[in-house]
């Protein structure tokens, strides 16, 4: 009987031994949150359509988080970096899918485009020459702050 219950001491210590080399932190330790509807605005300059789609992947996800509640959430995509030729009237067959996807986060008023006309012209684009679902702003900084400081939004990036 003693050396049953030696080997079961053992055993007991040697198991936590080996779980905290694998995991010496624990695990699972998610904790499901309810997110009260927010008002954010990204700053978006993307390098490449993947990291374009991550940013509407990650505004789509939280406006879902926030219930897609017009009326107590805003999402404002900011645009000043190498996403503006996405946007273009002139290359819509080539980015077609991205755009009618990014179209359709605009349904429910939640989630919105603006786009700096600085950038836009450093790309030789006019506002004449962005699909009409996106709101072209004068500086993208400049609607940043503004956003921030008049609107209360919050800044992501």
């Amino acid at each position: 009987m003693r050396f049953i219950l030696s080997t079961c001491l053992l055993l007991l210590t040697c198991l936590p031994v080996h779980a905290a080399e694998n995991a010496p932190w624990g695990s699972d330790n998610f904790k499901e949150v309810t997110y009260k509807p927010q008002r954010v605005v990204y700053d978006v300059s993307a390098r490449n359509v993947e990291r374009f789609e991550n940013v509407l992947d990650r505004a789509s996800y939280l406006s879902k988080l926030y219930r897609a509640d017009p009326f107590a959430t805003s999402i404002v995509l900011v645009m000043h970096g190498d996403e503006i030729p996405f946007f273009a009237i002139k290359n819509y067959k080539k980015y077609k899918d991205l755009m009618i996807r990014a179209q359709s986060l605009t349904h429910t008023d939640v989630i919105k485009f603006k786009m700096c006309k600085v950038a836009a012209q450093g790309y030789g684009l006019e506002p004449k020459d962005i699909h009409g679902f996106v709101e072209i702003v004068p500086m993208a900084d400049a609607e940043i702050i503004r956003l921030q400081r008049e609107d209360g939004h919050a800044y992501m990036q």
